[in-house]
């Protein structure tokens, strides 16, 4: 398409769970529902949902740590490929504000660099410190963000044997006040029990993976409002990692393989609750890009009804974020699908058109 050009988009435009419309026009890169002037248009017809949401991901980062500017590419490009086309990096040790440039590659909303516990996480991932330093690496990533701050809020602690809270109380009070003072929400990678009602009481505004929830803290939960990123296909490798550690952590390894077994009664029991739920993949450590639909495909299967689960990587994932959807007048970033997505989450695996800031680019 020139920059000229008109893209018609046909058929059902899901611009809401309940706004369906019959078609949108791509004008100047922008949404617009009324009809331009005839010029030269290109037509798509098709199911069009606002281009998908990984809510955890990691761009730049691999098992390894940091990659190089090449890797990074390619793993936003995979991104893309799947339709999503708004990713919450949530913590990368690498620089990728050279990808706000690209026009052709989805947009990143990033949480800075993971704040851990010194050799409480994977090496070369994160900042790692002590809890009196941890205000101000809370404060030096809430600048460097992009509104989010990234904490570890439990790992195995070798001592022990098995997975334990990260930080004390009082000093996760104060990061996350500080935080919010600098106009930036807190969330925090937890697989455990014991860290999720300090981390809660403190303010923070979401969990990744939450596997550790339970009858106690999921009403605690639903009642500040602090939202959950599932991560199930990322909790699908619980087994494997519990086989690894099997013969010198057996504690936590049965204490994974708990996690793993109940991880869609957990993440139902949440739903149930009114615990906001978003889609993410935690890809670019161990995992593949492009798993978005996997992830999708794996909240319905713990029983979140299927618009709601489209919600979580569409509507109710971009007003989380506070990014536009095919709202008139907004860049055009859309999916289209060969069939209605709403009857069938699997359609999200295969798109029929990828649309980023008005262009068709898969």
């Amino acid at each position: 398409m020139s920059d000229h050009a008109v893209l018609h988009v046909k058929g059902r435009v899901l611009v809401g769970p309940e706004d369906v419309r019959d078609e949108l026009w791509v004008v100047g890169g922008r949404v617009t529902y009324d009809r331009p002037a005839a010029g030269d248009v290109t037509t798509v017809e098709g199911w069009a949902l606002p281009g998908l949401v990984d809510a955890h991901c990691h761009v730049g980062l691999d098992t390894h740590g940091p990659v190089d500017a090449e890797t990074a590419e390619k793993q936003a490009l995979t991104d893309r490929e799947a339709g999503t086309l708004l990713i919450r990096d949530a913590g990368s040790p690498s620089d990728t504000r050279w990808i706000d440039d690209r026009e052709d590659l989805p947009k990143i909303i990033r949480a800075g660099r993971h704040i851990a516990r010194t050799r409480r996480y994977i090496r070369n991932y994160a900042h790692e410190i002590e809890p009196d330093d941890l205000v101000a690496y809370v404060a030096q990533e809430a600048r460097r963000g992009d509104g989010w701050v990234k904490l570890v809020g439990d790992w195995i602690d070798r001592e022990a044997g098995d997975l334990t809270a990260c930080w004390p109380r009082g000093a996760v009070e104060a990061a996350i006040a500080e935080a919010h003072r600098l106009g930036a929400r807190v969330t925090a990678h937890c697989f455990a029990e014991d860290s999720l009602r300090d981390l809660v009481e403190a303010g923070i505004d979401c969990i990744e993976h939450a596997t550790g929830l339970t009858e106690d803290t999921i009403p605690l939960f639903a009642e500040k409002g602090v939202a959950i990123v599932p991560t199930l296909v990322n909790i699908a490798t619980f087994p494997d990692l519990a086989a690894g550690g099997e013969a010198k952590f057996p504690q936590w390894s049965a204490h994974m393989r708990d996690l793993y077994e109940r991880r869609y009664d957990t993440v139902r029991a949440a739903y149930d609750a009114g615990v906001p739920i978003y889609a993410g993949t935690d890809a670019g450590g161990s995992l593949a890009h492009g798993l978005v639909a996997g992830e999708v495909a794996e909240l319905v299967r713990a029983g979140i009804p299927v618009r709601d689960a489209l919600s979580a990587t569409t509507w109710g994932a971009r007003e989380w974020l506070g990014r536009p959807g095919l709202d008139e007048g907004a860049a055009a970033d859309l999916v289209v699908y060969g069939a209605d997505p709403r009857q069938d989450v699997g359609v999200l695996a295969a798109p029929r058109r990828v649309v980023l800031n008005g262009r068709v680019v898969g």
